[in-house]
């Protein structure tokens, strides 16, 4: 295996843009980065706004497997994975690493790595904590699991590069590391769905919701403050999604799944997805996962939409 590795990266949502550029930017490359994404335009325009020489587009998946010896996928969701996993094996991927970063179900995860696996490749199951802006600033978490030294060639594109941190699952099942990432998104949903019921019941009670608003920020600060900023300034329902409606419930319906067959239950998920559910009916896609502070408000009697 070359000492100087050629990456091909695949799936270019806000995650995986982010975290291209800092492969590019900071990462010990000393061939291009290869993109792939089933929209080539996507493609093409990141490569341009990079470091020039530092990347290039492939034409189609085939020729990316094909070139790279590490490849990188962050997909939406378990189908994309699935389906990108069946085309790549298609061709000779002995040697190779395929580093997965997407959040998807366990046993989605233990499935394509012993396909992977079979086929005379590595796999690490890498997925990834952190919302887009910590993917552009190199501030993710990355759940390393996976043989030793697997992990090991992984490893130098997280740590110093992609992320501020890691937690290494050396040699534990692949699919612990998805479950930790699927457990983990929980929080946000928890927090989301608390911080929605608190601003409505704080607005139905004549409490300043801008008060409210001031305690979030000063005790718990970071992500509850930016998500709070968003549901009261209306950003919810004026702008796209920063977390789509779709993924949420993905992950949402991932953790339930895990809870069940656990023999336990995550209740605060179960109300946060009946929630999300009517924010698919008002928005459809473009739904935010904020926008449950848009549901928490009807169930109030109030306006989806705030006066924000």
């Amino acid at each position: 295996m070359a000492s100087t590795p050629t990456l091909l990266w695949v799936g270019l949502g806000n995650m995986g843009r982010g975290m291209c550029k800092n492969i590019v930017e900071k990462g010990s490359l000393k061939s291009p980065l290869l993109l792939f994404n089933r929209s080539r335009e996507r493609a093409v325009e990141l490569s341009a706004k990079l470091t020039p020489g530092r990347t290039q587009v492939v034409e189609t998946m085939t020729e990316g497997v094909t070139r790279a010896d590490i490849v990188f996928t962050c997909l939406a969701n378990d189908e994309a994975v699935e389906e990108f996993v069946a085309k790549a094996l298609e061709s000779d991927v002995t040697g190779k690493l395929f580093v997965e970063c997407s959040t998807i179900h366990p046993d989605t995860t233990d499935a394509i790595a012993k396909a992977v696996v079979a086929r005379g490749a590595e796999f690490v199951a890498a997925p990834v904590f952190g919302a887009p802006a910590a993917a552009e600033a190199g501030q993710l978490i990355g759940v390393l699991a996976g043989p030793k030294s697997s992990v090991g060639r992984a490893r130098p594109w997280f740590k110093g590069v992609m992320a501020k941190a890691e937690v290494d699952m050396s040699d534990q099942p692949y699919g612990k590391a998805t479950t930790l990432k699927v457990l983990g998104n929980t929080f946000i949903l928890a927090m989301v769905e608390q911080l929605a019921e608190a601003h409505v019941v704080a607005e139905k009670s004549g409490l300043d919701t801008d008060l409210l608003h001031q305690f979030v920020d000063g005790f718990f600060g970071g992500a509850y403050a930016a998500y709070s900023t968003r549901m009261l300034r209306g950003v919810y329902h004026k702008e796209g999604p920063f977390f789509g409606v779709d993924l949420a419930r993905k992950d949402a319906r991932h953790a339930m799944s895990l809870a069940s067959a656990a023999g336990a239950r995550l209740k605060i998920v179960e109300i946060g997805d009946a929630h999300l559910a009517q924010v698919q009916e008002h928005s459809g896609s473009a739904g935010d996962i904020a926008g449950i502070y848009g549901a928490a408000r009807e169930e109030a009697g109030l306006k989806f939409e705030n006066d924000a």
